[in-house]
């Protein structure tokens, strides 16, 4: 899921070069290679982030879009509301790189502070999703709220209409890579990479598969969700 890279503020920078380190043999060197980073790693993309931030929300003119404090919108990053839908993200909430959301008519995207999105992540929203605090999504992931209807055998399946739900992530959750998300997600759940969540996923376990199912709990003992607690019972 890419958990050991660092994102934007964790660069360990090296240490800015004084008046007396200007004079020393090399100094010109030392300076260079600080500003490319400081330039190319902190404020650059600081800038940028700033700049995509204001874009974004100056194309959707009709659509409620909000950035909370310290939040890096990395390269790639795009939404389509092209309508009343809603984009409110907490602070120092992070999309590294080719994030996308999909809001139609007046659907609602909520992200809560401290989440982080990794690389090539997609949100399809109709009705709602809410995700909380300091989750976690791994690349290639895809949370939707609308599945096509299909078992009409007299009508194409693209004229069949949608079955809507809406989804809620709950805090600390973590999604590694290439999931599927088509339910709900407990606190500090942790879902398997490649896995495709159709049901509702309880707090404090982990779940992995297509369809998923929790395999272990970990949280507070007594709240174990009654498959597990009936398996380990038996």
């Amino acid at each position: 899921m890419g958990g050991g890279v660092r994102g934007l503020g964790q660069i360990d920078m090296p240490p800015r070069p004084g008046i007396s380190d200007v004079l020393r043999p090399g100094s010109v060197r030392r300076l260079i290679e600080w500003f490319s980073i400081w330039a190319g790693y902190e404020r650059g993309p600081q800038l940028m982030s700033w700049l995509r931030q204001r874009w974004v929300i100056l194309r959707h003119p009709m659509a409620d879009i909000r950035f909370g404090r310290n939040v890096y919108v990395g390269p790639g990053f795009s939404l389509f509301i092209p309508q009343n839908g809603s984009f409110l993200v907490g602070d120092s909430v992070e999309f590294r790189r080719d994030f996308r959301a999909e809001v139609s008519g007046q659907g609602r995207v909520t992200i809560g502070s401290g989440t982080r999105f990794t690389y090539s992540v997609l949100l399809q929203c109709t009705t709602s999703i809410e995700i909380g605090e300091r989750c976690m999504f791994g690349q290639t992931t895809i949370l939707l709220d609308g599945q096509h209807r299909f078992r009409d055998l007299d009508k194409p399946m693209l004229d069949q209409g949608y079955d809507f739900d809406p989804i809620r992530i709950e805090d600390d959750a973590v999604i590694t890579t290439k999931c599927t998300i088509m339910a709900d997600i407990g606190r500090r759940a942790f879902i398997g990479a490649n896995s495709v969540v159709t049901k509702p996923i309880p707090p404090y376990t982990v779940a992995l598969g297509a369809p998923a199912r929790p395999i272990e709990y970990f949280g507070p003992p007594g709240e174990e969700p009654e498959t597990l607690s009936t398996t380990s019972t038996g």
